[in-house]
Parts: structure tokens; C-alpha cells; sequence
């Protein structure tokens, strides 16, 4: 029997992770309705470096009785919207395996407020609208990362890990899926909501004038990290900013920060997932934040215009 995947809150991340996933396995993804109309009408229709064509699988605005008893929940919302997501499917999620693949901190631990099966999920792509239903997948810095959170390995992660894997998706499974989450935090604290206020692809970020504001970011964000208790894998914020000037902008130079589409949309970013989450903990840590505290600010600023 094949494995029954169900993917909640799905925009452009979630609906193209249900497309590759459907050639593996049975598939519901719940999406806005004009998402879930184009779907069932001609397919999720994919460009990009992860393939191109016209994928067909379960979709709708509910989720249909028949899927109750899925293997695992994957919710792809925005961060503003797990908890919301959470309360209108906890009879479902409930003492099931739930996954959070989702930008910021803090996800995993509202998840865990409905279910004790939760793992958490790293993914650095850019996904693009292309039109209803219509997602051009553009870059991607590095593979998935999966694992039991807060830390751990099993078998539940591992199997959907080789499941994701036999989809044609670059994943690992981890035992540290809290360091990897906090990789990905600093790489969007670092880059998304400059490039918001900025409105340039990353790749010019590493002008001087930007590249000081990114360093004063990561560096403040690297102090709350150690005081949260999380190893990463660069030993010094100098070290990381060399493997994100070198490594992660080159692969991702051309693309536009998802919180400059949220801002061009009028919508809410997730801003307070992100530097807004790093201030926090930062007063709580009694650490000084100027810049995450400002460029929070700023987008909050903007979010109102």
C-alpha cells in the first residue's frame, strides 16, 4: 500500500512538494481554491531546476474524510498561519507524525501543542508563482533537512526522508534538525528582509554598504544562538558569513526575497519568525540586537503602507 501524505496550509512551497511526492505516493495537499481548481482542472504545472511539466494529485480548500488516517502531515504554511492551521486540523494531527517545513523559529514548538510526533523540516528553494497552480522552482542552496525535533533520529524520519529521496528531492535525514533550522533562520535573517526593504535579488547584497548590514545581523544573531544552546556548523559568525558570501549567494544571487513578494501582495511576513524572533531572545538573553530589532521595525513599517 502506497504512503498517504497529506500537506496543509500548501501555497508554492507545498503544492510543488505534493507534485513530486505524487509520483511516489497518494497525495491530498489543502490550498486556497484557486490552487486547488487549476490542480484538479490541468495539474500543478512545474518549471524550474526541479523538473518540468503538469503533475496531477488530490486537491482541495478541505480535508476530505478519506485522508484522516495519513502517515504524515506536512504543513508548508507561512509561519503566521501554523497556529491557525494547527487548531483547524487538530482532530486530525493529533498523535500523528506532523512535519514543519516552514521558515523561522518556532514552528516546531506550536506544532507540539497538538501533536507529540513532531519533526522538523529545513528547506533552502526558491518557489515561484507563475499564476494559479503554476510554480517555477529557481534555486536551491542546499538539500532538505529532516528530523525528530527537538533532536533525534527514528524511523519515521528516515522513511520519509527515502520517500522524499525516490521523488527526485535533494534530502538527509539529521539527528540535529535544530542547528539546521537555526542554519536556514541565519541565512533569512541575513538576506530576506534587506532584500524586502531593498527591493534587489540577493546577489546585491554583497555591495559594502549592504554587506556591513548583514554582518552586524548575523553577528548579533550568532550571540543569541549560543546563548540558545545550538551547536552550527560554522564555529564563528566570521566563519559563517564567508560560507554564506561564498557558497549560499552565488546559488541563490538571482533570486528575490519571498518577504518583498509578501510586502507587493499586502500581506503578512514572517518577519517575527525570523529577526523579530532573534530580538526576542536577544532581551530575553539580555543581548543587544540593534540591527535585527530595526530591520523588524522596518518590514512592520511596511507591512502598513
Amino acid at each position: 500500500m502506497d504512503m498517504k501524505i497529506v500537506v496543509l496550509g500548501a501555497g508554492a512551497v507545498g503544492l510543488t512538494i505534493a507534485a513530486k511526492l505524487s509520483r511516489v505516493a497518494d497525495v491530498h495537499a489543502v490550498a486556497r481554491k484557486r490552487h486547488a481548481d487549476a490542480v484538479r482542472e490541468r495539474g500543478l504545472l512545474m518549471t524550474g531546476i526541479w523538473g518540468e511539466g503538469a503533475y496531477r494529485f488530490s486537491c482541495s480548500e478541505d480535508l476530505p474524510d478519506a485522508w484522516l488516517d495519513a502517515d504524515y502531515y506536512i504543513i508548508t504554511a507561512k509561519s503566521t498561519d501554523t497556529e491557525a492551521v494547527c487548531r483547524q486540523f487538530a482532530g486530525a494531527i493529533r498523535g500523528r507524525e506532523v512535519v514543519s517545513l516552514q521558515n523561522g523559529i518556532g514552528n516546531e514548538e506550536i506544532i507540539g501543542r497538538f501533536t507529540d510526533r513532531v519533526i522538523g523540516g529545513m528547506i533552502i528553494t526558491g518557489f515561484e508563482w507563475r499564476g494559479d497552480a503554476s510554480v517555477h522552482v529557481s534555486v536551491e542552496a542546499a538539500p532538505m533537512k529532516l528530523g525528530r525535533f527537538p533532536f533525534g533520529m527514528d524511523d519515521a524520519v528516515g522513511r520519509l526522508a527515502d520517500l522524499i529521496g525516490e521523488a527526485g528531492i535533494r534530502v538527509e535525514a539529521t539527528g540535529g534538525i535544530r542547528s539546521d533550522l537555526w542554519s536556514k533562520t541565519l541565512y533569512n535573517c541575513a538576506l530576506n528582509p534587506l532584500g524586502a526593504v531593498t527591493n534587489v535579488p540577493y546577489g546585491a547584497l554583497t555591495d559594502p554598504h549592504a554587506w556591513a548590514i548583514v554582518t552586524a545581523i548575523v553577528r548579533e544573531a550568532y550571540r543569541v544562538v549560543e546563548a540558545e544552546g545550538v551547536t552550527l556548523p560554522w564555529e564563528t559568525a566570521d566563519a559563517y558569513l564567508e560560507y554564506l558570501r561564498t557558497t549560499q549567494l552565488p546559488a541563490t544571487a538571482a533570486h528575490h526575497s519571498s518577504m518583498l513578494q509578501d510586502l507587493t501582495l499586502g500581506r503578512r511576513t514572517e518577519i517575527d519568525f525570523l529577526n523579530g524572533a532573534v530580538a526576542d531572545l536577544g532581551r530575553r538573553h539580555g543581548i543587544g540586537v540593534p540591527y535585527n530589532t530595526c530591520i523588524t521595525e522596518l518590514i512592520h513599517f511596511r507591512e502598513q503602507l
